[in-house]
């Protein structure tokens, strides 16, 4: 049996949460079917939320999950597999359940591939970072390693300066002719070392990193390493309904208008999905704001149907 919502938002976390508590307020019929795999799962806290700085990702989107139950918004523990758009649109889960919905938020994010280098994926979200802003605070002062993962890794190096004078930039597998004269001028002026070689591992001593070995087995003490992972953007249910996507240095990401609508007419995206940068509080507002947009073209769409009656 195939059951009928007026809104139906693929992703649980801030983005889908926030869009389907307007929503529920609204007084709108709305589904979201959450995974279940936050992007920033392996954190301890999230920072930079005006009012929730400190709190544990896990426990922010608990309270979400309440806030949107006390609206009548249903959550399921699923994952949308196909979505095809014939007037409204169908959707099938894994669970073998199908759904409607008159209009879709997308809100699915991406995933972050990590390099191949033993200790990082599993340090991450610990003493392993991505994001200055996000966890720079907590490790100030420290002594930072950056790893590169290309050329454009020099942005984080000169970043990550601000919140340590000890910064150590691994080169790893990108060569030194890669850089640019402003970048090695940029670098000496900020007081970041340039170590060239491959990264071999990650030394862990006491559940804690200490340092860096090179394959030439050369080790540098560092405390906290940075790492800029390759974004995955989760853009699979947007290339079936054929949404314009546009190509940027971290995936492919929806076109969309200011209100999160994507080239199809209909489909909202929001949060990560939409872009490589959203933090937490961007993909809240984010959210909200295509929730309350869809909110209001409902409304006018169906005054002008019943106009026309």
């Amino acid at each position: 049996m195939t059951e009928m919502y007026e809104v139906v938002v693929v992703g649980g976390g801030a983005a889908g949460l926030s869009a389907a508590l307007v929503l529920g307020r609204a007084r709108r019929r709305t589904l979201v079917v959450d995974a279940g795999e936050p992007r920033n799962a392996p954190a301890a806290h999230m920072q930079g939320y005006l009012t929730r700085d400190g709190m544990p990702p896990a426990e922010f989107l608990a309270l979400g999950r309440e806030e949107i139950a006390r609206y009548g918004v249903e959550l399921v523990r699923d994952r949308a597999v196909d979505v095809t758009k014939d007037g409204d649109f169908a959707m099938a889960l894994a669970s073998g359940r199908t759904v409607r919905a008159r209009r879709l938020v997308v809100a699915t994010g991406l995933k972050d591939e990590l390099p191949a280098v033993p200790g990082v994926a599993e340090r991450f979200g610990r003493d392993v970072l991505h994001c200055p802003y996000c966890h720079g605070w907590e490790v100030r002062d420290q002594p930072f390693g950056v790893l590169a993962t290309s050329a454009l890794s020099v942005h984080q190096a000169l970043m990550v300066s601000q919140w340590s004078k000890d910064v150590t930039f691994f080169l790893h597998k990108v060569a030194e002719a890669e850089l640019s004269d402003d970048d090695l001028r940029r670098l000496a002026a900020a007081g970041v070392e340039v170590v060239p070689g491959e990264v071999a591992e990650l030394v862990v001593e006491d559940d804690r990193l200490t340092g860096v070995r090179l394959a030439d087995g050369t080790t540098h003490d560092r405390s906290v390493m940075f790492v800029a992972p390759r974004a995955v953007p989760q853009t699979g249910l947007l290339q079936q309904l054929g949404a314009e996507l546009r190509e940027t240095p971290f995936g492919a990401y929806p076109v969309v208008d200011e209100t999160g609508l994507t080239t199809v007419p209909g489909v909202w995206a929001a949060g990560n999905a939409m872009g490589f940068a959203e933090q937490v509080v961007n993909a809240a507002a984010g959210g909200y704001r295509a929730g309350a947009t869809i909110n209001g073209e409902l409304l006018m769409t169906d005054l002008d149907a019943d106009a026309r009656v």
